[in-house]
């Protein structure tokens, strides 16, 4: 997959340096995935969560905190766009 929008991802390793092992690790997984359908994410990640209009939520350091991002099958393109802990997810309105 090409992955868009991973200066949000370098920003919140600087806040959020005991997560960032986690969220490098899955973006390297992302680029090198080929996913075709959300089953196929939800294969490798099984707490994965999807929303209307191809929207994913990963889980980040046992759910302390999310990832949320728009997966465009057909181009095999993921942006990424947001990145927080779960109490500020809460507050969004997806």
């Amino acid at each position: 997959m090409r992955v868009v929008g991973t200066g949000k991802i370098d920003d919140f390793c600087q806040r959020h340096q005991d997560a960032c092992g986690q969220v490098t690790a899955w973006l390297s997984e992302a680029r090198d995935a080929a996913w075709q359908t959300p089953q196929d994410i939800k294969n490798r990640y099984v707490h994965a969560s999807f929303l209307h209009d191809n929207i994913v939520i990963f889980n980040i350091k046992g759910n302390h905190y999310r990832l949320v991002v728009k997966v465009t099958y057909s181009a095999q393109t993921v942006l990424v766009k947001w990145l927080g802990t779960h109490a500020e997810y809460d507050k969004q309105k997806w």
